[in-house]
């Protein structure tokens, strides 16, 4: 046999197969080793050699064998500081100067919850020792930009872009010196000595022949380096994109109020050809494509103090806050169907709206002096009706301004560009005037596109001059009129043209709205925030009204009601019924005494009144109404809170033995309807009479014997109630869990919710019902209480409630709502989402709002709920006294939502036996899982 070469002596021979038997053997035959040993080969029917091992419960490991630690220097690397993680009680910022509060101090136990809600301190976790961890970094993008904005700008030869009007300055200069060469008779000599008798000596350099050591030129050079250079140089790299290894926890954002796109607009000036008669004016947006009024109205007095003055009669002393000029206006979702409408009343006086109307369209100031007898005629006129219907009001005019043009062409103007709308523009289409009448203007339609084209923050300040003024008609009131003349304002339409225009002349200045206004009201007529002086001329804030829904939790105490009554029938009531104005009242009982004076004022009057009168249509039986009425609720309503309505037939002209108002009927809505506010659109009946006693608890639907109503009982009123508030959820199952969980508080049966009076023995199969039908809650009003239903959650998770003696465990059916919630907000809400996922509504509720509740049962809570009353939640804490509603010989019953419960625990350690008795902890109710469900 031929001799084998040295290297091949040394492979081995040994089969694969051998050597994996060999080390299967070797190590025991475990399969993770003979997976880790194998590397290359593959086996598809892998048979384990044992069992699988059960994973190890990490947290009870810990518990059950802490680390033996040795002191020595280093054992602080070892162990975890103890004083890591510290709660910051930190107070929020208020906008206003005095924090908006209930101003009744016996308030039910969800007012002072929500009150509790909107005014603690930010519970805030801080670990001191974060920046010592891998994942901090110090070079944020935000500490880059501050080191960056001292730096200076460099700029090169070869990024500077010549310009093209400098180019072509350029060729002229060159163009001119060309000429003056051919002028010249030696050429470019003489021109070269022409530019050097003519050029700039270059200035002289000091100190450039002195004789300096070189280490003096050394050391000035080093100091020459020096200057502007900034230290931390690699700083100022920006920071290498991170991959999924490191996940960086941004600090979510505080909650605050939420305001969408702030727009300032200042009234300055209201003219008309003749001036006989005060006219009163009230500024509104509406949104066309959604057909909704999207902003409360602002009411303004441009009157002189000499026209003022013939209404002092009816008008008290006029607050400060009702002499405002100028308004913010707040939109979420700008669009191009926005229209700014301008509306103008008159005092009420005899005739319809087309003759009092009439020496508007007539007279002219140019003839003033030939009408001169005539015009003192029409002010005599003005000032007797001032004093005897000085308090009633009548519609005069109209206009509208479509916002998206006026912003979109301020932009393209100068700052002090005036647009103005002449009255010869009227002639043609609205598209027409729109063209002609504003210099620069572009077409809407094509310089954007969408919705999200449209921004109220980067335009100039513009001043507007509106001349065109349409006279109200008296049958075209209503809400939906206005929106059809609207829609025709965009488009060619011959429905304006039958318009008849009022001239007159209105100013008015529209901007973005600064970030901190001095001297501004918020809708509550709070004062906002800078606000050095009281007795200056304030900014409203205007409520807005979004088109759709807004996801953003309470964060401010707000309660306020807005009446709008919409039409009334008076075609088959018996009488002279025509003049109608309906009186408008908060009542708080029956008798005429018991009108709250909770109605904001409008202008040049006082703050609050008893009753508000809609404008009067002239001899109209059935007159529409554009009046908004707004009430401060109180916080706290009873039965025997109502609207009462009064309709009254005014008298326009004085007769002998009438009186001024004459009431034709009278209806009512009850505020409360099974514990609930009452909001929406409602067609009421009229009764002829006054009602009878007792009234306010019964809906004027039922037919109460012995009343007269109009057309047998028929709806002929109707109105809208809108309701704005931070208290009341709007929404039936919210309500229902929230009334259930104070009666907890309370302690106080039987609690009456709906039409169903619940007993203490079916609170517990009540409650938890209503925990369950969280899950069918509109989405919108869950987002708005949102902090106080996830505090209430998790106060049932943590503490559960003892109810007939009995401990009620209800931390299964909290824990799946709360989950719920969390998985509704991230599928509906994904746009607030940051990079990893996490929810920003679940993150700063997290980081400012929770609080975990006191384990001690007898103490009130600082944390949600502030349960401090008769109510007693179990705790899984040792206790020396008992809950004093654990009354042992009470009920020896199984609670029937948890079996693992064998009865009445006598001790807390017999407690604490039984609920962890042969399952272990339950761990469902912990505070870390609850902290992992909320947590995004």
């Amino acid at each position: 046999m031929a001799e084998r070469r040295a290297f091949a002596q040394k492979i081995s021979r040994t089969v694969a197969a051998e050597v994996r038997k060999q080390i299967a053997g070797q190590y025991g035959g475990s399969p993770q080793l003979f997976k880790n040993l194998n590397v290359g080969t593959t086996s598809s029917n892998t048979v384990p050699l044992t069992e699988a091992v059960e994973p190890v419960d990490f947290e009870e490991y810990l518990i059950t064998h802490p680390p033996i630690v040795e002191s020595g220097p280093l054992r602080d690397l070892i162990e975890f500081p103890p004083d890591d993680i510290e709660v910051i009680y930190t107070p929020r910022d208020c906008r206003t100067v005095v924090q908006a509060v209930p101003e009744e101090g016996d308030t039910d136990p969800h007012v002072r919850d929500c009150a509790r809600s909107y005014t603690e301190d930010w519970a805030i976790v801080n670990r001191k020792y974060h920046k010592l961890s891998t994942g901090f970094n110090p070079n944020t993008l935000d500490k880059q930009k501050e080191r960056q904005k001292g730096l200076p700008k460099q700029v090169f030869e070869a990024d500077e872009m010549p310009d093209s009007s400098s180019y072509q300055d350029d060729q002229d200069d060159l163009k001119r010196r060309s000429m003056s060469i051919d002028d010249t008779p030696r050429g470019s000599w003489a021109c070269s000595i022409f530019d050097l008798k003519n050029s700039l000596p270059d200035a002289l350099l000091p100190h450039l022949l002195d004789r300096a050591p070189n280490e003096e030129i050394d050391r000035h050079n080093e100091e020459q380096r020096k200057t502007s250079r900034n230290r931390e140089l690699f700083a100022l790299h920006p920071a290498p994109d991170e991959e999924d290894p490191i996940e960086r926890h941004c600090v979510p954002e505080v909650p605050k109020e939420h305001f969408g796109q702030r727009l300032l607009v200042k009234c300055l000036s209201l003219k008309f050809e003749i001036e006989i008669e005060p006219i009163f004016a009230s500024l509104a947006l509406y949104d066309v494509k959604e057909k909704k009024k999207i902003s409360e109205n602002f009411f303004f007095d441009l009157n002189s103090e000499q026209t003022k003055a013939m209404l002092r009669p009816h008008i008290q002393t006029a607050a400060i806050s009702t002499l405002a000029r100028s308004a913010i206006f707040s939109i979420t979702y700008p669009s191009q169907d926005i229209f700014l409408v301008i509306k103008l009343e008159k005092v009420l006086q005899q005739g319809d709206i087309g003759e009092c109307a009439e020496p508007y369209m007539v007279f002219k100031e140019s003839d003033a002096a030939k009408n001169k007898e005539k015009l003192e005629k029409l002010r005599s006129q003005s000032e007797q009706f001032c004093q005897r219907l000085g308090r009633y009001r009548m519609p005069f005019a109209w206009t509208a301004i479509h916002l998206m043009n006026i912003v979109n062409s301020a932009g393209s103007l100068e700052r002090d560009t005036e647009l103005e709308m002449s009255l010869s523009e009227r002639k043609g289409s609205w598209s027409e005037r729109r063209n002609s009448s504003i210099m620069g203007r572009r077409s809407l339609e094509r310089t954007t596109s969408g919705d999200e084209a449209c921004s109220l923050t980067g335009f100039r300040p513009a001043t507007l001059t509106i001349t065109n003024f349409f006279k109200q008609e008296g049958d075209r009131l209503s809400d939906e009129d206005l929106y059809k003349f609207l829609a025709d304002m965009r488009r060619p339409s011959s429905v304006l043209r039958r318009l008849r225009p009022i001239t007159a002349q209105l100013k008015l200045d529209i901007s973005p709205a600064p970030e901190n206004p001095h001297y501004c009201l918020t809708p509550d007529l709070l004062q906002v925030k800078p606000y050095p002086d009281s007795r200056v001329r304030p900014t409203r804030e205007i409520l807005e009204f979004p088109a759709r829904d807004v996801y953003v939790p309470n964060t401010t105490y707000r309660n306020l009601l807005y009446v709008n009554p919409q039409s009334l029938n008076f075609a088959n009531r018996q009488g002279s019924a025509r003049n109608i104005t309906v009186k408008v009242q908060f009542m708080n009982g029956e008798d005429p005494n018991n009108a709250m004076q909770v109605i904001f004022g409008k202008s040049s009057c006082a703050d609050f009144y008893k009753e508000a009168y809609t404008a009067v249509v002239y001899h109209n039986r059935s007159p529409d109404f554009h009046d908004e009425i707004k009430i401060k609720l109180p916080a706290s309503l009873s039965d025997h809170h109502h609207i009462l309505f009064t309709f009254y037939h005014v008298s326009c002209q004085q007769k002998q033995n009438t009186p001024l108002e004459t009431p034709v009927g009278y209806t009512w809505i009850p505020m409360l309807q099974n514990g609930r506010l009452r909001t929406g659109h409602f067609c009421l009946p009229v009764s002829l009479e006054k009602p009878p006693q007792s009234y306010s608890v019964l809906s004027p639907d039922v037919p109460l014997p012995g009343m007269k109503w109009v057309d047998n009982h028929r709806g002929v009123f109707n109105v809208e109630l809108v309701a704005v508030s931070t208290i009341h959820t709007q929404d039936q199952y919210l309500d229902k869990f929230f009334a259930l969980v104070h009666a907890l508080d309370e302690h106080v049966f039987p609690v009456r919710i709906g039409d169903m009076r619940i007993m203490e023995n079916n609170l517990e199969t009540e409650l938890k019902s209503s925990i369950a039908a969280l899950t069918s809650a509109q989405l919108e009003p869950v987002v708005r209480f949102l902090h106080l239903l996830l505090d209430k959650l998790v106060l049932l998770v943590v503490r559960p409630p003892v109810i007939a003696g009995q401990i009620v465990n209800l931390g299964q059916a909290s824990f799946e709502v709360m989950a719920s919630v969390v998985n509704r907000l991230h599928k509906y809400l994904d746009t607030s989402q940051d990079i990893h996922g996490r929810n920003s509504l679940l993150s700063s509720y997290i980081h400012y709002v929770f609080r975990l509740p006191s384990t001690d049962p007898n103490s009130p809570s600082p944390g949600p709920g502030g349960l401090g009353g008769s109510v007693h939640y179990a705790t899984m804490a040792r206790s020396a006294v008992r809950p004093a509603s654990l009354n042992l010989s009470r009920s020896r019953s199984l609670s029937n939502s948890n079996p693992d419960i064998s009865g009445t625990p006598t001790s807390p350690d017999d407690e604490v036996r039984s609920i962890i008795g042969s399952k272990g902890l339950d761990r469902s109710n912990s505070w870390v899982h609850t902290m992992g469900c909320s947590a995004p």
